[in-house]
């Protein structure tokens, strides 16, 4: 602790006593983290969940692929919602696609199916990853884990195997059976042409009529390439049916109602499709329109062109609605190629930058994460694309993670000499905490905290106690030294009522009487009583430094009253002696030239000094000359001109 003759020895200006308040915002846990950061926390990173895409990835590898969808495909299935097998077990999907495959046509299947294998893949990725990790946390190493047989995974393949055949079955006898189907309508189209010159009653020919329309709506799909001509022949022999027939006017003209009706409902519903959300599903049911349309007969001719004119152009507009979506989606699937291109090239690039510190690498941790995270907001690339993008990018990712894992197993060969660095500084921290030299062991402890940060990580196991150790010395030395302030409060307290008391006396002073020997006092008395609280300590010596200058000032305004009646009374005494009286003022106005040229000078210096560092206590002294000489000049001129007066 400081003695009083210490403290009394230097000015108050020039002592910055550390007081309570200092040691409350000079604390250990304001120096080092409380948590020490160990290497497994510097080495993860959280990752962007593409659990998905990499489920696709892996059924794909596992040669679960299906191929382009038919068109019988698209028009079949119903899409699947996206959390429809979410918290399923493998053994559910499972039987859930095996008694699919038993209920539904191959066509309705698709879509089932991969959703299926990609909510499998996702359980089976992250069993495989769960094994990796104990593995590894039970000593063995990457290189030796080998990826356990799955029997589901088995069943899977074999239940996709059957889908495929009957699916790969499917698409070989679709065309042989529209072939077939071709050739039953151009067979009704034959018997239509021959039911019109039957010589069968009314009855026989309405009734064989209507057979065969039956059997032509119950007929399957014909080749594309044949749908149009062979429905517009099927349509002209209708018509002939009831242009030539010998039948009931009111009965044909029933018929001819009735396809009216049903063909002014096709209209409205296909006009209704135009609000459709869906402009697939719109697509979809305009397919399945157009197909009643060509198995509805006949309907009166006012009204056959407008009534197809109106048809065709709800059509139209679905249409082209159609082809806009699929033109659109494409270009966007194309731009998402773009974008994603540019992120597996930012991906590489961190592969290739020379990461030398465990901040630079989690800083390019953080950079990778937001590029993962970007990734997941851009949508698919063109199928034959989509795969293959995904995987470029997955290796850059992998890369930079083997990279970085590489540079932490090399980074844990310095953990132990980190120890031994943090067992010392503890022992120098615990060498420091019984000391009462407060300002330079605060300052040493706080050296030691500095250097505690600079030093890098320990194992995990040894981080928590090392830190107790190396926290537990400081904040004994910062206990005592909060407790040792807190006992001077008082003191500086009562130091401060002295203060204030001494300036009360010093406004109250008569200096003219005491000359400087009372200043002295003031300043004696004043260095003596010591330390203030350090809130006070500026306001306090601010006041104190106004009333010595206040003091001075006026000293020095009765010397120079003083001296002006002494040189009146030297004037008194030449009275009649003109020529010394001439002689004086002379000296005088010489001397008031010499001190307007010294000033000139001075100020002319000033210049030059503040272009110049640490020139401030140069031309504060400038400053002082050149008032001093101001205050000179001042006087002659006053003596001049009092000379003047006595010759008046």
């Amino acid at each position: 602790m400081a003695t009083e003759n210490q403290i009394l020895s230097a000015p108050e200006e020039q002592v910055s006593p550390v007081t309570a308040e200092d040691v409350q915002t000079t604390t250990t846990e304001e120096v080092v983290a409380t948590d020490e950061v160990t290497l497994a926390e510097e080495e993860a990173t959280p990752a962007v969940d593409f659990a998905d895409e990499e489920a696709a990835l892996a059924a794909s590898e596992a040669g679960l692929e299906v191929g382009e969808e038919t068109a019988e495909e698209a028009a079949e299935e119903s899409p699947v919602a996206d959390d429809e097998f979410a918290g399923k077990t493998k053994g559910e999907l499972l039987d859930y696609l095996a008694a699919q495959l038993d209920e539904k046509p191959v066509p309705a299947l698709r879509r089932t199916v991969d959703a299926i294998k990609v909510a499998f893949y996702r359980i089976r990725r992250a069993e495989v990853e769960a094994a990796r990790r104990q593995h590894i946390e039970a000593g063995g190493s990457e290189e030796t884990f080998v990826v356990p047989t799955d029997e589901a995974e088995n069943r899977l393949k074999e239940l996709f195997k059957e889908y495929r055949q009957r699916r790969d079955n499917y698409i070989l006898n679709l065309d042989a059976e529209k072939e077939a189907n071709l050739k039953i309508k151009l067979q009704i189209i034959e018997e239509l042409k021959e039911l019109i010159s039957s010589d069968e009653t009314l009855n026989h020919t309405f009734t064989k009529f209507r057979e065969l329309q039956n059997r032509w709506k119950e007929t399957g799909l014909v080749p594309q390439a044949n749908v149009k001509d062979l429905w517009e022949t099927y349509n002209l022999h209708v018509e002939h049916f009831y242009s030539f027939i010998k039948i009931n006017k009111e009965l044909r003209d029933l018929d001819l109602k009735k396809n009216y009706e049903q063909k002014v409902s096709l209209c409205e519903q296909a006009e209704s499709l135009l609000l459709e959300p869906s402009i697939v599903e719109a697509f979809h049911k305009l397919q399945k329109l157009h197909d009643e349309w060509r198995e509805t007969g006949p309907v009166p001719m006012e009204f056959k062109e407008s009534l197809w004119e109106r048809f065709k152009a709800a059509s139209s507009r679905i249409n082209k609605q159609h082809q806009e979506h699929f033109e659109g989606l494409k270009a966007e699937q194309v731009k998402n190629l773009e974008l994603k291109t540019e992120l597996c090239v930012a991906a590489e690039e961190l592969t290739t930058a020379p990461f030398t510190t465990r901040k630079e690498w989690n800083k390019a941790s953080e950079r990778l994460l937001e590029i993962q995270k970007t990734w997941k907001t851009i949508g698919f690339a063109p199928k034959k694309d989509n795969n293959r993008i995904y995987e470029r990018f997955r290796a850059a990712c992998d890369k930079f993670f083997e990279l970085k894992r590489g540079y932490y197993a090399d980074f844990k060969s310095d953990m132990e000499q980190n120890m031994q660095l943090k067992v010392e500084l503890c022992e120098q921290a615990e060498a420091l905490q019984m000391s009462e030299d407060w300002k330079a062991t605060t300052d040493e402890l706080i050296a030691l905290q500095a250097r505690w940060k600079e030093v890098g990580a320990v194992s995990r196991r040894h981080s928590d106690q090392v830190w107790k150790r190396f926290r537990a010395a400081c904040d004994k030395f910062f206990e005592r030294k909060a407790a040792h302030f807190s006992s001077v409060d008082d003191e500086h307290a009562a130091n401060l009522e002295k203060k204030l008391a001494l300036l009360e006396e010093m406004a109250a002073a008569d200096v003219k009487t005491g000359s400087y020997e009372v200043i002295r006092d003031f300043q004696r008395r004043w260095g003596e009583i010591g330390f203030v609280p350090i809130k006070q300590k500026d306001q306090i010596q601010k006041r104190y430094k106004q009333a010595v200058d206040k003091l001075f000032e006026t000293l020095r305004g009765s010397e120079r009253d003083r001296q002006m009646g002494r040189f009146k009374e030297k004037l008194s005494t030449m009275k009649g002696g003109e020529r010394r009286m001439q002689s004086e003022r002379e000296k005088l106005y010489n001397k008031v030239r010499q001190l307007e040229q010294e000033i000139a000078l001075l100020e002319n210096n000033i210049g030059f000094f503040s272009k110049s560092k640490n020139a401030e206590a140069l031309v504060a002294d400038v400053k002082q000359n050149i008032e001093k000489a101001k205050l000179q000049m001042q006087d002659a001129i006053e003596k001049i001109r009092l000379i003047d007066s006595q010759n008046e």
